[in-house]
């Protein structure tokens, strides 16, 4: 890894060696923070968690073959080298910030409330048309995920893109400090992780603080009624993406495809078609007008990396679903939309406008959605007349907060269906009663909910 000796970790932390002096200049092969992945030659991070001290592995990475490892404590007795440090989470920010500076590779940024991961796997499929591209994972897009994405990067990457979610002010400015985009993209603001931000004001002011740090590219959905209102910052003037006037890559002739995805014509403007426009027709394999959006954004991204129209269609027709963001899986009971990574009150009515496009029962699972403050009853009453409105056949509501998602979609729609259950094992355990063979079924809540065991057992049906 480029610099990343023993000798220049310990300054860039502001911690004491111990150790050979022989191994200062060493250059580490990894960093990782998970014992059981530690790499010959690697450096491993122990972080104290709230069930386990990682300091308790320390003995066994050393023996699987580590260079070192960092340590909030003095290793009594240590026969190999290791660096002390205060706070070794604020160490693995400090060293990803000074690895990604050492590699000087452009970064494309990614936040906002809905659609960060879906808008990052179209980028990323777009921009490998023409670099060697690099993306989180998973939902490393945290304070610890995003430093171990940067040390995922080689020499021989040509560009890095990174998602960024945050639940609090300050935690952007941070993630955006190790970052330094050189674009960034918002997606949107959103009613999310309001128990901390409050609104939706408060969502921009927390989003927008990647600001700070980007060189030279904001994008941002020109759709987006307080995304629109960006008029520049420290120079650098927007690019919007959007059906409005005020975009510079739009949209026209958008059909859905079904449950196979949607269809339209780009269009390209302004400057970034060099002052007149080229619009070229594109099929996006994933459904929901959502992704009309997010191929509009990763167009923008494309073109501002010097993307020709052929490369960037080939990028968004190539795009892979991931698995809990609206997977289309097909047994040979059912079409099941696994959607259940991870929900808000935005992206749950756009999952279940997407349904309506299913064949045969349209059967929502619906469970909890976490982190929406005080509003979050009110918040969830909304998804239910939302669910009411649409053209579903069944509404299963699974927790305490989709007990009123149930309520409001009954009144809403009488003649919908609807089934309330408490709790994940209750659902379960009557699941196979509610779903009949030829059922297009969506399972959707936030994480906690642990619905990936809901798609398992339709899968095992």
């Amino acid at each position: 890894m480029k610099n990343l000796t023993l000798e220049n970790i310990t300054k860039v932390c502001g911690g004491t060696y111990h150790g050979p002096q022989e191994k200062l200049q060493e250059e580490v092969t990894a960093i990782t923070t998970d014992s059981r992945k530690v790499e010959k030659g690697g450096l491993f991070v122990p972080v104290v968690g709230e069930r386990v001290d990682a300091h308790r592995f320390i003995p066994q990475v050393m023996e699987a073959g580590a260079l070192a490892t960092l340590s909030e404590r003095v290793l009594e007795g240590a026969d190999h080298p290791y660096i002390q440090v205060e706070s070794s989470l604020q160490a693995v920010k400090d060293i990803a910030e000074f690895y990604l500076e050492q590699l000087n590779i452009p970064v494309v940024g990614i936040t906002g409330s809905v659609g960060k991961t879906s808008t990052k796997e179209v980028i990323a499929s777009v921009l490998k048309e023409k670099y060697r591209t690099l993306k989180t994972q998973g939902n490393f897009n945290n304070e610890l995920g995003l430093p171990l994405t940067v040390f995922r990067l080689r020499d021989e990457d040509e560009i890095a893109v990174l998602e960024m979610g945050i639940s609090d002010f300050g935690e952007m400015t941070r993630l955006a400090k190790i970052a330094k985009p050189d674009t960034c993209v918002i997606t949107n603001i959103g009613t999310c992780h309001l128990e901390n931000l409050g609104d939706r004001d408060g969502v921009l002011k927390a989003k927008t603080e990647i600001f700070r740090y980007v060189k030279k590219n904001i994008v941002l959905n020109g759709d987006d009624d307080k995304l629109s209102t960006v008029k520049e910052y420290n120079g650098i003037r927007p690019v919007f993406f959007g059906t409005g006037d005020n975009c510079a890559v739009t949209c026209e002739n958008v059909e859905s495809r079904g449950l196979k995805g949607m269809s339209c014509d780009i269009c390209i403007k302004g400057e970034l078609a060099e002052g007149g426009e080229e619009c070229f027709h594109v099929n996006i394999p994933m459904p929901g007008r959502h992704m009309v959006s997010n191929a509009l954004a990763a167009a923008a991204i494309g073109r501002l990396y010097g993307l020709t129209a052929q490369e960037i269609k080939q990028g968004i027709e190539s795009l892979e679903p991931v698995s809990g963001r609206f997977n289309m899986i097909e047994t040979e009971k059912f079409m099941i939309v696994d959607d259940c990574y991870n929900a808000n009150p935005m992206s749950m009515k756009a999952s279940l406008d997407v349904l309506q496009d299913g064949l045969g029962r349209r059967v929502a699972i619906l469970g909890d959605m976490g982190e929406l403050g005080a509003d979050e009853v009110a918040l969830h009453e909304g998804v239910g007349v939302h669910a009411g409105h649409c053209k579903i056949d069944v509404c299963i509501c699974v927790g305490p907060l989709a007990a009123h998602i149930a309520e409001k979609a009954s009144q809403t729609n009488p003649d919908l269906t609807v089934i309330r259950e408490k709790d994940l094992e209750s659902l379960l355990s009557n699941l196979n009663t509610y779903v009949k063979q030829g059922d297009t079924i969506l399972v959707k809540a936030s994480h906690f909910m642990k619905f990936e065991n809901v798609v398992k057992a339709l899968q095992e049906m």
